[in-house]
This record gives C-alpha cells, structure tokens and sequence, in this order.
C-alpha cells in the first residue's frame, strides 16, 4: 500500500460493540470489544432487537476507548471502516450510521467493509507479509465457507454448508448438552474433560467442497435420546466426540481444497477459528502442504480490528467510498 493510513474501525453487525485504529502494516493501536453475550444468554441466542439497542447505548463510549492512543485527536484518523454487512439490519445501521455523522463531522472518508473478508483479513494482523493467492476456510456461526482468494479484487467461493453453519451446530449441540450460550466456547471447555474416541459420530464429506452438519447434529441428538439421562462424563465424552468429528469434517475438505487449487497459503478464520482443536488438526494435517496462517483467538471472534485490517485493504484496491455507506444484511461477495 503505498498510503500511509490510520483508519478508526467499527463493527456492530451482531452483539458485539467494537472499535479499534489499525494502521499501516495492520499495525493494531487499540481494539475495544463491548460484549453482549451475558445479555443474551438467557434467550439462548441472540436477540435482534436488544442487539441494537445496546449497540446505541455503547458506540460512542468504544469509540472513544478505541481513540485513546491519539489521546482522541480525530485530526489523526485518514479515515472510517465500517461494517455494511453480512449481518443483523438494525445492528448494521448503527454502526453504518454512527460511522458516517463521526466522518461527517470530522471531514474524514469512509469505506464500507465485509464483514467477512474482515474475518479472512484479519490474518494480515497475525502476518502483514500475508499476500495471494490462498486458499480461507471461514468459519462461524452464520458462515462455512471455503474461499480460494485468488487475489484481494477477485474471490471464488469454493463451497459452502448446505444447513446449519459448524459454529451454529455447536450452539445447537451445546444446547443440547445443557451448557450455556454461546456454545462453542463451552463445548471447548467441556471437550477437553472427555474421551473423543468413545462415541462415534459421522463425518459428512459433501461433494464440490460443501458441507452439511445437520446430520452429524442429529446423530449426537439420537445418542442423548438413547444414553438417558447423563452423567458429567457421558456429557464430556459426547462434546468430545462431537468436536472431533466437526474438526474433522472441516479439515478433511479443507485438505481437499488444497490440492485442487495448488495453493501453498491457507487462512483459518471466524469465530470458530478460536477451537483450540481445529487450529491444531489443521496445521498437523496441511503439514508439507501448506503454510497456515490463523489469526490470534481474540481476532478470530468479532472485533474491529479485522475491520480495521480490511478497510486497509479495501482502500488500497479501491479507494474510499464516494458515496454513502448502504448497509448490505445478506452481503456475500468477498471482494
């Protein structure tokens, strides 16, 4: 990038209130993460509307958390990032509407970021040398994707799940082991405490790169029917079980996807990138294959400083937006 720029970067497209500056080089200044998770729990899920109104009540407050390295001087800011999508409509709005009336105010440009490619990009922070051609398994709790991101204008989408997203099955599967929201982190913890090798579970291997996990969730539904009520370590061992599968599952096309493509690089991102079994099954398996780049836990889960990293991108390919920022909930293209 031949620009030196300082971007303040927000991201509100489900519950997570976030902002962060990220300079050149994918240099992270600050990232704030104002967490919703406890207000959630008890719904099981996130709740749309409740989202967006904590968002109103905590943007201005992360903002300027995140602008304390320049003791709040916006003089120093080259510009806004913003998340226009994917995501919930009236979460997106906030972020997309509080980001432009700062760069408003300030004479500042914006550009609009997905939230996705946010996920992807947020390997540049783990490794600023990281360039293309790659191949990115993205991996969340709304998206199973494998991308081949050939170069940063062009994204060819490998395949995707056909139901249920693997970090939407933990939620699912976590709920079904009595833990609380959010799911993935719990079934980790439980996993740990369990034999894997004690239940068997499928590993549905689709075609053309895809995946479905709606029947590996289904199975571990049969099991609990059939085992009764369960005791601490039937629960462990059927979250490990489960784990392992889904790891599996994911790496076993991840690995596939490698070798039809050629690429060298691999990128793990989104939230469930964080497993601690999947970052290490994926490096073991693409061993001599490829080299794996995963962002840091913190930067895998939601947070602005991805935002912040792809807004760098996105500025350098194709400048800041000359128009307003639309916000996009069903925004697919990674480009």
């Amino acid at each position: 990038m031949a620009q030196r720029l300082r971007l303040l970067a927000i991201e509100t497209s489900c519950d997570e209130t976030a902002a962060a500056l990220v300079t050149q080089s994918f240099k992270v200044e600050s990232s704030i993460v104002a967490s919703q998770a406890r207000a959630h729990s008890a719904f099981g899920g996130v709740v749309p509307e409740l989202a967006a109104r904590m968002h109103l009540e905590r943007i201005a407050q992360v903002c300027a958390m995140a602008m304390e390295p320049v003791a709040g001087d916006w003089t120093a800011l080259d510009g806004v990032a913003v998340t226009r999508g994917p995501g919930l409509i009236g979460c997106l709005a906030v972020g997309a509407s509080y980001a432009q009336l700062l760069a408003a105010g300030w004479g500042l440009p914006v550009v609009g970021v997905n939230h996705m490619t946010g996920h992807v990009l947020a390997a540049s922070i783990e490794d600023p040398e990281l360039e293309p051609p790659f191949v990115s398994l993205v991996v969340s709790g709304g998206h199973t994707d494998l991308i081949h991101y050939r170069t940063h204008t062009t994204v060819e989408l490998l395949g995707a799940t056909r139901d249920d997203a693997v970090g939407e099955a933990f939620d699912k599967v976590a709920r079904m082991l009595g833990l609380p929201y959010p799911g993935g982190p719990e079934i980790d913890r439980l996993a740990e405490l369990g034999d894997p090798n004690r239940f068997k579970l499928p590993r549905p291997v689709l075609p053309d790169f895809a995946f479905s996990f709606s029947g590996l969730k289904t199975a571990v539904l049969y099991l609990i029917r059939d085992l009764g009520e369960l005791d601490q370590e039937t629960r462990a061992d059927l979250a490990a079980a489960f784990r392992l599968a889904a790891v599996e599952t994911l790496c076993i096309q991840l690995e596939a996807a490698v070798e039809h493509t050629g690429c060298r690089r691999v990128v793990i991102a989104g939230g469930v990138a964080s497993n601690r079994l999947l970052r290490e099954t994926a490096r073991r398996r693409l061993q001599g294959l490829a080299e794996v780049t995963i962002p840091e836990p913190r930067y895998c889960t939601d947070n602005a400083a991805m935002i912040g990293a792809a807004g760098l991108v996105r500025v350098s390919t194709h400048g800041f937006d000359a128009a307003p920022v639309d916000i996009d909930p069903g925004l697919r293209q990674y480009a």
